[in-house]
């Protein structure tokens, strides 16, 4: 009986051991981010070709924001310098959820007011409010809805994370409690 029961936690730890070494990020998710179509901070075209074969991190935010965005965005800042400090590759899309008013121009004052470093974070917007709600939606199952005579848009505040197949691996708190460490871990693995 003991050996039994000897064999059996061997077994099950070999298991766990196995998991926990793997250098592979299991996509418990499975949501495919739709094609899209928009203008950065610096008005150029910006698709999901341009996002091919990469990893990469996205958020949803709008530049009037009265609550969340600045704190995520700094928050993104942070992810950022860290994946740079560790050599680890990766896009940052922040998709505004206010494209009627965050023009190319805002989005790059907001960015650069929050610590954003453009050379691999992109604010996209000129897309509709409806294309905007239902790729958020699809791609990423998170409200995007700006209601009639209201100027604050309710989204979702996480951060998420997308591999080279266009896949979202991982989804993270993006406002308090941001797992950073962990997000950099996932991104690198995400990389192998």
């Amino acid at each position: 009986m003991k050996r039994l029961f000897l064999l059996s936690l061997l077994g099950t730890l070999s298991i766990i051991l196995t998991a926990c070494g793997s250098n592979e990020l299991e996509n418990t998710l499975g949501w495919e981010v739709q094609p899209f179509e928009a203008t950065t901070q610096d008005g150029e075209s910006f698709s999901t070709k341009d996002l091919e074969g990469k990893v990469w991190l996205a958020n949803f935010i709008f530049t009037s924001c009265e609550t969340i965005c600045p704190p995520m965005t700094r928050n993104m800042a942070k992810i950022q310098d860290q994946l740079k400090e560790e050599g680890i590759e990766a896009e940052i899309v922040s998709f505004s959820v206010d494209p009627t008013v965050d023009t190319p121009d805002v989005l790059k004052k907001f960015g650069k007011e929050h610590g954003a470093d453009f050379s691999n974070w992109t604010f996209v917007t000129e897309y509709t409010q409806e294309e905007i709600r239902v790729f958020a939606e699809e791609s990423f199952k998170t409200v995007a809805v700006k209601t009639e005579g209201n100027d604050q848009v309710t989204h979702g505040a996480s951060f998420y994370l997308v591999g080279t197949e266009g896949q979202v691996l991982k989804k993270y708190k993006g406002d308090v409690d941001v797992p950073y460490d962990q997000i950099v871990e996932d991104t690198k693995i995400a990389n192998q």
